[in-house]
């Protein structure tokens, strides 16, 4: 067995930090875990189960191990009938992996069969984690998986699983605390941790390099994706100085982050994942192009006639990783780029406002209208797509560009300070999205979950359901539309929770059933096809707009609204698109 620190003491504070309530009281106690890890391998362990999982987010690596069959191992295990025994538990709890924690802790033959002696240490769990996902075979895995646990309390079987199946470990204490307790533990700038945390990809390294004072040794890596800066939402389209922004047309498409260096090519969306196989017409005219080290930020749309198509058409690209030639044709796309965050340094060694010169590469800390120079000049010499900025001086120039936008088909407006830096992995005021919503529905409310943090004991989250009795393909009167947490104010959530309490179903964990009588009007983005749902759709982005005290759920939209919505927006006739360049 490796001398590193116990796998125990790690699900022990993982525990911990799941029964604080206080953010401040969970950093300073995961700092103080932190300093207990004297070896920079654990440190570098530690950090990644706490924030990644089994494997580093940089490793595009998995234990490909689903939850049917670690449910159904558990209760071969434990020498329960997983339909009888099993899965009314997991519903109880509302959790597989808390259900197999609470099986082992009270029956026998959990007992029996674990090793009471065993402390795995951080190094030997890893070692497990690797075989797990060089196994293949689903029986290899289940035979492996339970001999793992035998050599786990029920704590640590939990934990286990939860690191398994990788980044949150669903304990109220995400990236942005993670970080916290890093600067904490160590003695740190925070913003400085977390640029090295961007740029290295990695909590575990950003920990280690904490410890041993050689933040400043990160460097930036091509083909590594970095969190994308953000847009605020304004409540309305004036700002304080609107002279101090450009306006930018805000896209029906899709956040794309493009890594390029001559014929090495790839794509990577907004949650940072790879999705070059996705769109090989993108990657193979980008190959073609001979570009040096490059990163570009932009948008992927469906792009066919001169015009940006409906996002309806993206979603069916969306996903596929080896799309064919007919779905190529049907649903072309386009990669148009809006910002520059890394180029060959010969390119990008530009004196800011400050006298700065950076030649490393990164353009990070530049501002945008420099960053704006670099991009153009690049757009112009390797024909590559680029949205047009507009300056704004008064009211009436964000209203008539913000019409012209929604005349192409777009979603609205971004508004960029002109002297912003790439404020990777922020929503700040720096860029600010001019939209208005995509529609509204009257539904009921279905579900409720309880919160975690400052929502913790509060039921804050809301499953929202359209009106189906009127539909022969339906048995229920209403099913899931989508899922809301925000839009409501404190007095609001407050009412709700009393409410909710005498329309009480069912109780699954920390998720109530509730009697479809609430009703609320909600708005949204976009309404998008979703063949996995019973609806056949979800909202994007739905947030409450109204509590509808005064309405019964007789009075609530159908699903036939919905797909009305859905076909008139996809049906919506678009001009041509002149918000772009193509040189």
């Amino acid at each position: 067995m490796s001398t590193s620190s116990h796998f125990y003491e790690f699900a022990r504070v993982a525990q911990e930090l799941a029964e604080t309530r206080r953010t401040t009281d969970k950093v300073r106690l995961c700092a103080a875990y932190l300093q207990t890890l004297t070896e920079d391998t654990d440190l570098d362990r530690a950090v990644g189960f706490l924030g990644e999982g089994a494997f580093s987010t940089t490793s595009g690596r998995r234990a490909a191990i689903g939850h049917r069959t670690i449910a159904v191992c558990a209760a071969t295990f434990l020498e329960i009938d997983y339909e009888l025994v099993f899965r009314p538990s997991r519903i109880a709890t509302g959790s597989a992996s808390e259900t197999i924690e609470k099986l082992m802790e009270n029956l026998d033959v959990a007992r029996t069969k674990r090793r009471v002696d065993v402390r795995l240490s951080l190094n030997d769990v890893e070692q497990r984690f690797e075989t797990l996902a060089a196994l293949r075979k689903r029986e290899d895995k289940e035979a492996f998986l339970m001999e793992v646990w035998r050599d786990l309390s029920p704590m640590e079987i939990k934990y286990f699983l939860r690191v398994l199946g990788g980044g949150s470990l669903r304990i109220g204490f995400e990236t942005r605390s993670i970080l916290n307790a890093i600067a904490e533990a160590f003695n740190c700038d925070a913003e400085t941790i977390r640029y090295t945390h961007m740029i290295t990809g990695s909590l575990g390294k950003t920990a280690v390099m904490a410890r041993n004072r050689t933040l400043e040794k990160a460097r930036f890596t091509l083909f590594q994706p970095i969190a994308f800066m953000l847009a605020s939402p304004v409540e309305s389209r004036a700002t304080e100085d609107i002279s101090a922004y450009i306006a930018e047309e805000k896209f029906d498409g899709m956040r794309c982050q493009l890594h390029v260096s001559h014929e090495n090519v790839m794509l990577f969306s907004r949650d940072l994942n790879d999705i070059s196989a996705s769109f090989p017409e993108i990657t193979e005219i980008y190959t073609g192009k001979n570009l040096p080290p490059t990163v570009l930020d932009g948008e992927i749309c469906v792009f066919r006639e001169n015009t940006i198509q409906s996002f309806q058409q993206l979603q069916k690209r969306m996903g596929v990783k080896k799309p064919s030639q007919k779905l190529l044709k049907q649903h072309p796309v386009i990669f148009v780029a809006f910002d520059v965050v890394y180029a060959e340094p010969q390119v990008a060694s530009a004196e800011d406002n400050a006298g700065r010169i950076h030649g490393d590469g990164t353009l990070f800390e530049m501002p945008l209208g420099l960053r704006r120079q670099i991009l153009e000049a690049l757009c112009t010499q390797y024909q590559i797509p680029l949205v047009d900025q507009e300056t704004i001086q008064s009211q009436e120039d964000i209203d008539r560009l913000f019409e012209r936008a929604l005349s192409h088909g777009n979603e609205g407006l971004i508004l960029k300070h002109k002297d912003s830096p790439y404020e990777f992995g922020q929503r700040k005021k720096s860029w600010l999205k001019v939209k208005k919503p995509g529609g509204s529905l009257d539904t009921v409310i279905l579900y409720a979950t309880a919160g975690s943090g400052k929502r913790g004991g509060t039921y804050s989250d809301f499953t929202l359901g359209i009106r189906v009795s009127d539909d022969e393909r339906y048995e229920q009167d209403f099913v899931p539309i989508g899922k809301a947490y925000g839009g409501y104010t404190d007095d609001e959530l407050k009412k709700l929770n009393a409410a909710i309490k005498p329309l009480v179903r069912e109780r699954f964990g920390p998720t109530l059933s509730i009697e479809p009588h609430i009703v609320v009007e909600i708005e949204f983005d976009e309404i998008q096809l979703n063949k996995r749902t019973k609806a056949g759709y979800t909202l994007r982005f739905p947030r409450f707009r109204a509590i509808r005290w005064d309405k019964s759920p007789r009075e609530t939209d159908s699903l036939a609204e919905v797909e009305r919505l859905f076909n008139e927006k996809a049906d919506k006739k678009r001009i041509p698109q002149a918000a772009f360049s193509i040189p």
